[in-house]
């Protein structure tokens, strides 16, 4: 059988230009075209061609470069600047520019607050481009790692010890440098002594800025190496990291609006979430869908009163639990008199409302009836007789379960799954992101903004072919320009 074998020293050369290096159907040019359809001002980044000075890589370049990286996995500094010597596309997108890592990080350290609006302008062109409908949007959450250590989290005590000992260090270092210094020798280990005075100095700042944190934010453990992360809890155990927030339009799945959360739970995240992608979208949505994670009822009331319809399950509602004979479900309130009546026709009336929260308490008015009624054991173990909380939004609450269970809200509902877990597992695996490059909040959120536009261009690739896109996006790049 015959072998096909290589000649390492078999002549030929490369194309003439570096135009010829892709073919025109490459995924690259779609990248290219994206970033050249931005709007570099909206963003934040300056483009002059008339500064003085030393000459710099162009902005829009950087951003292909960072972008196009992205969206193959491609995400530290180091690699970037290789990819940009070996791999032909980047070759191509960057028109042989070869900035080197320094460069290349610290154009993404400068700019995180225009990189984290690049996804809202990626939205925004999909409005344009008829691919996000932008009336019914889906929200969810997933975790991702900080770029720090679980361990490196501390309490406010462990920080004032260090602390103590860092001044008493300082105190030792600055004794030992008088001394040096009023001695002619030994200069080598004075200069020594003035970079460990220096990096102590240094740490110090550090945890005192830590403290101050912890009491203007009332956090009571802060992390050493990402302040701004906590720790979170899944099913990959615990660690340092960030909510990752994601709102999904149902007309093709793309993102809308991605923000990373310091806060672990969801709880307190749907209306903040919601109003954050109607913003981006210019308009507001029809319908807003979450799983119970989100099941908070003042939250939820938010994005009610906009007259927008709210599909969340409350927990119960989730978990398919059936509801007891004596559930508060089944107890009758009389709105004119404020009170309930259970289900047996006894009176609970109200005894004390909460004042941060507005709950409101109702008892049996005769606790007697409680200890004689057949259903006892069914309804309560308490010696006062049968208790219930009342919401102060408990309408609401009703309204919004009974909302839920609308034929058509759970076919909106069993969309939601399909729709929001597929950007989360293409950003996990494909763009291989176990873990954030940056840290601090402001940094993860460009980032987050980078993968989400990263997978919208996936999709936008597979939705329209990447012909149309790169000539609909050139239309939208000469507008842009003109």
């Amino acid at each position: 059988m015959a072998y096909r074998k290589g000649d390492r020293y078999q002549l030929g050369m490369f194309p003439e230009c570096i135009e010829d290096y892709v073919s025109k159907d490459a995924p690259v040019r779609v990248y290219d075209a994206f970033v050249d359809a931005l709007d570099f001002k909206d963003l934040g980044i300056e483009i002059n061609s008339t500064k003085v000075g030393n000459s710099e890589y162009h902005p829009r370049a950087m951003m292909k470069l960072l972008v196009y990286g992205y969206s193959y996995g491609v995400k530290s500094s180091r690699r970037l600047e290789l990819m940009t010597h070996n791999d032909v596309t980047f070759i191509w997108l960057m028109g042989g520019l070869k900035p080197d890592h320094k460069t290349i990080a610290e154009f993404r350290r400068k700019n995180k607050g225009s990189l984290a609006k690049v996804l809202k302008q990626c939205a925004r062109l999909c409005m344009k481009l008829n691919l996000i409908g932008g009336n019914v949007l889906f929200v969810d959450g997933t975790k991702i790692r900080a770029n720090a250590g679980r361990d490196a989290t501390h309490d406010a005590a462990w920080y004032e010890k260090r602390l103590a000992e860092l001044d008493q260090r300082i105190e030792q270092l600055l004794e030992e440098c008088e001394s040096q210094d009023q001695r002619e020798d030994g200069m080598g280990t004075f200069t020594a002594m003035n970079k460990e005075l220096a990096g102590a100095e240094n740490l110090k700042s550090k945890v005192q800025q830590a403290l101050e944190e912890m009491k203007k934010t009332g956090k009571e453990k802060i992390n050493s190496t990402d302040p701004d992360c906590a720790i979170m809890r899944s099913i990959q155990g615990s660690h340092a990291g960030y909510n990752v927030q994601s709102v999904v339009d149902d007309k093709h799945g793309l993102i809308v609006h991605a923000q990373a959360e310091n806060e672990a739970g969801d709880v307190n995240q749907f209306s903040r979430q919601v109003e954050s992608a109607n913003e981006a979208l210019g308009k507001a949505c029809d319908v807003a869908c979450a799983d119970a994670g989100y099941a908070n009822t003042e939250e939820l009331e938010k994005i009610d009163a906009q007259g927008i319809k709210v599909i969340v399950p409350s927990q119960r509602q989730a978990l398919h639990k059936e509801e007891s004979p004596f559930s508060k479900s089944h107890f009758t309130y009389d709105k004119e008199k404020d009170c309930y009546y259970c289900p047996m026709g006894h009176r609970l009336t109200h005894r004390s409302t909460y004042k941060k929260n507005g709950k409101r308490t109702y008892k049996i008015a005769q606790p007697k009836h409680c200890r004689s009624c057949v259903c006892r054991e069914q309804c309560t173990s308490s010696k006062e007789g049968r208790k219930l909380v009342r919401l102060k939004n408990e309408e609401v609450k009703q309204r919004l379960e009974d909302q839920y269970e609308e034929p058509e809200s759970q076919k909106v509902y069993r969309r939601r799954k399909a729709r929001v877990e597929h950007p989360f597992g293409h950003i996990k695996r494909n763009l291989k992101t176990d873990a954030f490059m940056m840290r601090g909040r402001d940094g993860v959120q460009a980032e987050t903004s980078i993968l989400a536009t990263c997978f919208n261009l996936t999709r936008m690739i597979s939705l329209l072919g990447i012909e149309v896109l790169i000539r609909n996006l050139s239309v939208v790049a000469m507008e842009v320009a003109g």
